[in-house]
Order: structure tokens, then C-alpha cells, then sequence
């Protein structure tokens, strides 16, 4: 056999293979593996080994139940060293399969990390999957370099957030580092944007176990203005990258830019850490438009949900990475009721 298949149960097995990844997020490193673990779902650390004992790609698979049917998930994964990637996806799929028939799941969820070119397009659709009707995890992230000066970063910032950034340390907007112990001041802001834009928050539970899991590098920052809270973000760093991972803002004082001051703090904190990129998580779709000035992106969809907060995280420069839309492999006929909840849920939500 020249692949094997093997539980990783070590991390720092798990953590050295995906230091040689330039392309990776926190969602499957070991500590992601320990929150869900944490949250109650089962999960796998799998790793595919060569016939000289030597890793060649990693999944984390999580077993996640769900009213509409329950799956297997992985995680913006898996990762698999290049030029083994046909090979080492067709021992992994057919380990998915057994590991699905096995745990009576509907189907299987791969959210990967791959770049969205035609051959990993193909490469999915040859293996039997099909696109997803929704996507759990970003797949269009919105990075910034942050490998030079402060000077260097503001200047590839767009004009009227650098100014908003000044204005707001001008006005008294202060930053401040937010306790795990007080994470209900995050929470209870996070509630009212939920609700403002018209979103499913995550349950009080979910942040608390996330914050607790990663520690120290776990960041909950807030903004205050006259005593009040007016934007709060959580922030982990993972691999000399930050991550801006869930936000929260006040409609109270809307002409004050906390959030602009406290995304600006956050870049600050993260090259503190040593991390070379800054994160700011999923955008809507963006395009590229060349001029003859410059290279530039907008918004595909002017009335997306997330239009303003994509319009929001473009504005600290940076660009778009475009990962492969999230692919399903039925495993049961029952996958069509989850194909339709899913669906109309897209359409709900105005995706």
C-alpha cells in the first residue's frame, strides 16, 4: 500500500506539519480540534502517511449533529503537501466514506483550503462531490500583509480609513483589552449586532469554550467611548497569523469610528506577536477591476448581507484569497431534505 492512514494524538506532530503550510487557517489547528471536542462533537485527526512513515497531508473531520441531518466536516482542510494531492485526496475520500457509513452520517463537508482554480474544481467534481447550497466557513477571506512598517501599512489603506483611524484617537476613542472573565460585555454587544444585521449568533457557550481553548492567544479587544462599549472584536493568533474572527459593534454614537481604531490596535497587537498577515475573515464575493493605476476589487453583489462589512475590512488594504466553494458528498438519500432546508435558508438570508 504505498499510503497508510493514522490517528494523529500528538500536537506537536499536528502542529509542526502544518507550520510548512504558507496557506492555512486556525480552523484546523489542533486547538480548533480541542474546542469542538469541548462543545461535544466527535472528531478525527487524520493523518496520511507515505511508505517511508512520512506525513503527506492532515484532516481534522468533526462529526457535527444536526436537525437537518447529521455529517462529517472538514474544516478549511484538508492539507496536503502539492504535488501528492490526487493521490493522497483518493485515499482520504474513500477513508471519509467508511468513516461516513460507519457513523450513519447523511453526507460529507469538505470546506477547503484549496485555491479555486479549474483543476481543483475538477479534481472535486471527478471524486463524486457537488457543490455546496451554503458555506459554514469563509470563502472568500479578505488578508492584509503586515510584514512592514506601520507607516507602510497605513499608506496602502484606503484614504477615508486612515482618516477615521485618526479621528478616532482624535475624539478619545480609547482600546482597551477585555478580560475572558467579562467576555458578557463582548457577548451583549454581539447580541444587538445579531440582531441589527439580521444574523444567527453563535451561542454564549461557543465564544466562552473558543476563548478558553486558545488561551493566550485568544484576544478579546474592546472600544469605548465616554465609558460606553461601542465595538468589540475577538481576535486568535495562530501560526504568525491573526485572525478577526467574530465582531460586534453599537448603533449608539455611530459618527464616532471605534471599530476602525480597534481593527487598527488589533494589527498593531498581532505584529507585537510576530505574525507577518492580518486576517479579517470572510467577505462577500469580491471581482478585480484593472485600471491604470492600480489593481482594485468591488463588491459582485452591491445588496449582499455583507456588503458594508466587506466594504469596511477593504478599506485596511490588502486583498481577497479565494478559497474552493464548499463541496457535499451525499452518503444517504435522506441528503435532499437537507439539500432543501439549505436552500431556502440561502434564500432567507438573502445569499
Amino acid at each position: 500500500m504505498e499510503f497508510e492512514i493514522k490517528l494523529i494524538d500528538e500536537k506537536e506532530i499536528w502542529e509542526n506539519f502544518l507550520e510548512r503550510f504558507e496557506e492555512k487557517t486556525f480552523l484546523q489547528s489542533w486547538e480548533w480540534g480541542e474546542f469542538n471536542k469541548k462543545m461535544g462533537e466527535k472528531i478525527w485527526r487524520i493523518g496520511i502517511y507515505d511508505k517511508f512513515s512520512n506525513i503527506v497531508g492532515i484532516a481534522l473531520v468533526i462529526k457535527v449533529l444536526a436537525k437537518r441531518g447529521n455529517f462529517l466536516l472538514l474544516p478549511h482542510g484538508p492539507m496536503i503537501i502539492g504535488s501528492l494531492k490526487f493521490k493522497v485526496l483518493k485515499v482520504l475520500f474513500e477513508k471519509l466514506k467508511d468513516l461516513a457509513k460507519e457513523e450513519k452520517v447523511h453526507f460529507i463537508r469538505i470546506c477547503p483550503i484549496f485555491e479555486r482554480t479549474e483543476e481543483n474544481i475538477k479534481v472535486f467534481k471527478d471524486f463524486g462531490f457537488r457543490e455546496a447550497p451554503i458555506h459554514l466557513h469563509p470563502e472568500v477571506t479578505w488578508r492584509v500583509d503586515i510584514n512592514k512598517s506601520d507607516d507602510e501599512i497605513l499608506s496602502q489603506m484606503r484614504k477615508t480609513t486612515r482618516y477615521l483611524i485618526k479621528r478616532g484617537k482624535k475624539l478619545g476613542v480609547q482600546i482597551k483589552k477585555i478580560s475572558p472573565r467579562d467576555l458578557n460585555l463582548f457577548y451583549g454587544l454581539y447580541l444587538e449586532t445579531a440582531k441589527r444585521h439580521h444574523f444567527i449568533p453563535f451561542s454564549f457557550d461557543y465564544i466562552k469554550n473558543e476563548v478558553e481553548v486558545f488561551g493566550d492567544n485568544a484576544l478579546i479587544l474592546g472600544g469605548f467611548f465616554r465609558g460606553k462599549l461601542l465595538a468589540s472584536g475577538i481576535f486568535i493568533f495562530w501560526q504568525k497569523i491573526s485572525f478577526y474572527h467574530h465582531g460586534a459593534s453599537s448603533k449608539e454614537f455611530s459618527n464616532i469610528p471605534a471599530s476602525y481604531l480597534l481593527q487598527w490596535e488589533a494589527i498593531l497587537e498581532a505584529k507585537r506577536r510576530g505574525c507577518q498577515r492580518h486576517d479579517l475573515w470572510g467577505v462577500a464575493e469580491v471581482k478585480k477591476i484593472q485600471s491604470l493605476q492600480k489593481e482594485r476589487f468591488e463588491i459582485e453583489n452591491k445588496n449582499h448581507p455583507w456588503a458594508g462589512l466587506t466594504l469596511f475590512k477593504m478599506g485596511f488594504g490588502g486583498g481577497p484569497k479565494f478559497y474552493l466553494k464548499t463541496q457535499d458528498y451525499p452518503t444517504s438519500p435522506f441528503y435532499v431534505f437537507n439539500l432543501l432546508i439549505e436552500r431556502m435558508r440561502k434564500k432567507k438570508r438573502g445569499f
